[in-house]
């Protein structure tokens, strides 16, 4: 990575989601380094081995959440605003 790229990179704290056996998985606060211009995030190799970790290893969640699932469809003339 250079130099130039290494300066559009912040240290923050992020979400994590990762689809697994059927599920999806949040885990919140996973620091990151972030590009300020794209958004892409980078995991360091040892944050990655925990988080799979957490999840293969089912820790118990601090909660659950329930959320609505859509399929995407194209738009239809006419068919309203979007």
């Amino acid at each position: 990575m250079s130099q130039h790229q290494d300066e559009k990179l912040l240290n923050l704290l992020v979400n994590y989601t990762l689809e697994f056996e059927g599920k999806f998985y949040i885990i919140e606060n996973v620091p990151a380094r972030v590009n300020t211009e794209t958004g892409e995030q980078f995991f360091s190799p040892a944050t990655v081995d925990r988080l799979h970790g957490t999840i293969i290893g089912r820790a118990k969640p601090q909660r659950i959440i329930e959320t609505p699932v859509y399929e995407y469809t194209e738009k239809k003339e006419g068919s309203g605003p979007g």
